[in-house]
């Protein structure tokens, strides 16, 4: 019998350099571009970018028309309903003319918003914060308070003057 031995040789393991993908400078090159892009977008965005427009003079006077006659054609036999109607007129206005969410808010979320009614002199806000409790106290009140509904409407026409006067230059 013949016998082929063969012999076993050992080669040299290959370089561990050589067995990691070379993928060049390309991602590199991609992700500069992609980043370039989005900040090129973004500067032309916020330059074209119309500034928010301020409401003007006759914008707030029909708001302030609308709310009056929302005050006057209320009909309401109880202090709760008159509350709730009041409440609902002012913050109409004030979503028009101050571009405030508070018509959109429950009674805790607009008094603990720090930034609420910054267009307003510090006198409105004040008048704007205490009649807002005010109202809430009768809306909120477990039973309908004594209170005539015409007293209601008459400091909410107050608060009104005072909101629509109250805007600082």
């Amino acid at each position: 019998m013949n016998e082929n031995t063969h012999r076993l040789v050992l080669q040299e393991a290959p370089a561990p350099e050589e067995l990691i993908p070379d993928f060049g400078l390309w991602p590199w090159w991609l992700a500069a571009g992609v980043l370039a892009l989005a900040i090129i977008t973004v500067l032309v965005f916020l330059k074209t970018r119309k500034p928010a427009a301020a409401v003007s003079a006759t914008l707030r006077e029909i708001a302030f028309r609308e709310a009056l006659a929302a005050l006057d054609e209320s009909a309401a036999n109880d202090s709760r309903s008159a509350a709730v109607q009041s409440s609902l007129a002012l913050r109409r206005y004030l979503s028009v003319t101050a571009a405030d969410p508070a018509l959109f808010e429950t009674h805790e979320e607009f008094i603990s918003r720090h930034d609420a009614l910054r267009v307003l002199t510090a006198d409105a806000r004040t008048a704007a914060e205490s009649c807002f409790s005010r109202l809430a106290a009768l809306k909120y009140a477990p039973e309908i308070p004594d209170m005539p509904a015409a007293d209601v409407f008459t400091e909410s026409r107050a608060l009104l003057e005072t909101l629509h006067h109250g805007f600082a230059a």
